[in-house]
């Protein structure tokens, strides 16, 4: 693990780069409302890109550790203290390219190419897998009114799962390059890629669009007090306002350092950095 200097503290006010496409910067006063300060650097990860709350304490941390689409078998899941210590280097392995995890009862789902692979939480040992006949490029998983939801990034679609049983959920053409997905009481929370959108999904299927322009879009973070964090696996990160009002916090696609799937635990930021190996904590302010 390592610490920030000052120096590289990236806060809205000091970012460059153009804005998202569609949306006007907010003004200063609306735009210091939200803020990111630096904790801490854990580095000792091959490519890490999703990361879920780990019952004991911590996080898991998915390492692809390959090629996103390689099924060659090297990738494994760490456990991450909350000060960033790594716990267990390898609490479950062999996999191909693990990426979104989701806990439920006990379990690990994780996100794999084709394949949703279960362990149990607490020991890692298997608990079976599901093979995802038709999926290409699963990425994102989310636990949502007591199912695992997945998603298929190559084919715009979500599945559902409940016990050994999947189904596709969600098919739209909106939901080009589909990538993160947020259970949040009501609403599942979804971004996509393609045209960088945040939308809410209802238990109904209808979909809400909040905001877009975040090209590439990742993981997605809920702020107390209303709005979003949502990171572009690129190398940003944006807060999305209550009104859908999109502000560029951090860009660092020029240091080539990749935010993938951001997920916010209280106040508590947590994003893997695919490149160049890291994970990254930020403690998020208004």
């Amino acid at each position: 693990m390592r610490f920030f200097p000052i120096v590289l503290v990236f806060l809205a006010a000091a970012c460059s780069g153009e804005e998202p496409a569609n949306h006007a910067p907010q003004d200063a006063a609306s735009s210091a409302a939200m803020t990111l300060a630096p904790l801490w650097i854990a580095t000792g990860f091959s490519a890490p890109e999703g990361v879920a709350a780990a019952p004991g304490g911590g996080y898991f941390i998915s390492n692809v550790a390959g090629e996103g689409d390689a099924k060659d078998g090297e990738g494994w899941i760490s456990i991450l203290s909350e000060d960033g210590e790594i716990v267990e280097t390898r609490f479950a392995e062999g996999l191909d390219a693990p990426k979104g995890m989701a806990v439920l009862n006990g379990a690990l789902y994780v996100a794999d190419i084709d394949t949703v692979r279960r362990y149990d939480a607490i020991t890692g040992e298997s608990r079976g897998e599901i093979v995802i006949d038709g999926a290409k490029f699963l990425n994102d998983a989310t636990n949502w009114q007591g199912s695992v939801y997945v998603s298929d990034s190559a084919t715009a679609r979500i599945f559902r799962i409940d016990g050994d049983s999947v189904n596709v959920w969600l098919a739209d053409e909106k939901l080009g390059g589909v990538n993160g997905l947020l259970g949040s009481d009501e609403k599942l929370l979804i971004s996509t890629m393609d045209t960088g959108s945040l939308y809410e999904a209802s238990s109904t299927k209808e979909l809400t669009m909040i905001a877009d322009g975040m090209i590439d879009a990742d993981g997605i973070g809920i702020v107390g007090g209303g709005g979003w964090l949502v990171s572009a696996w690129r190398g940003d990160i944006f807060s999305v306002s209550p009104k859908g009002e999109v502000t560029k916090l951090l860009d660092t696609r020029e240091q080539e350092i990749l935010q993938n799937d951001l997920s916010v635990f209280g106040d508590t930021v947590i994003v893997p950095n695919w490149r160049p190996g890291t994970v990254t904590a930020w403690r998020v302010a208004r």
